[in-house]
């Protein structure tokens, strides 16, 4: 297991590209199938779900679209519990199937929000996608449709996953040693 040092962290590799890669496969596989006749738009969550958006936009068969919306609630190594939208949606949502495309998802509070703020827009259905869900983090009761891997309440980085915006390059997924 390869360890790296971004700022003042290390970090050790904990899932590899192959592995992220096969998952995502098996969702886009599944998303293929639940949606073959719904041309789906794909809503991913900047700044880290485009990576991942874009390996799973890649693996999708079916007819579909893609956007972007921007929120921020971290600093650091830890939320920040208060969630700002930056960076809003153009896109006429009514009856429309909207898959939102996170990274991770951990209190649930970010996804929470979404689904309130898209709600209002009239889409025909709403269904999260996820690369990574802590499920021993979650606040809030949420459906998460289409979640790549559950992962334990580690702080991680890589495949767009930042630590203070460094280490979204990193092809694998690293868990940060204590």
């Amino acid at each position: 297991m390869a360890q790296i040092t971004i700022k003042d962290k290390t970090f050790k590799t904990s899932i590899p590209e192959a592995e992220i890669l096969k998952r995502i496969q098996v969702v886009a596989d599944r998303i293929n199938h639940d949606m073959k006749d719904k041309n789906p738009l794909l809503l991913a969550v900047l700044n880290g779900s485009f990576i991942f958006a874009a390996d799973l936009m890649r693996m999708l068969t079916i007819p579909c679209e893609i956007s972007f919306v921007k929120l921020a609630s971290y600093q650091g190594t830890t939320s920040t519990g208060t969630i700002k939208e930056v960076l809003g949606i153009n896109e006429d949502l009514t009856n429309r199937t909207v898959i939102i495309v996170e990274d991770i998802v951990e209190t649930g509070l970010t996804m929470k929000r979404m689904i309130e703020t898209l709600g209002t827009r009239n889409p025909e259905s709403i269904h999260i996608c996820s690369l990574l869900v802590k499920p021993e983090r979650l606040q809030v009761p949420l459906e998460i449709d289409y979640a790549v891997m559950e992962i334990p309440n580690d702080f991680i980085l890589g495949y767009g996953l930042d630590y203070d915006h460094q280490g979204r390059n990193l092809r694998d997924i690293y868990t940060i040693v204590e």
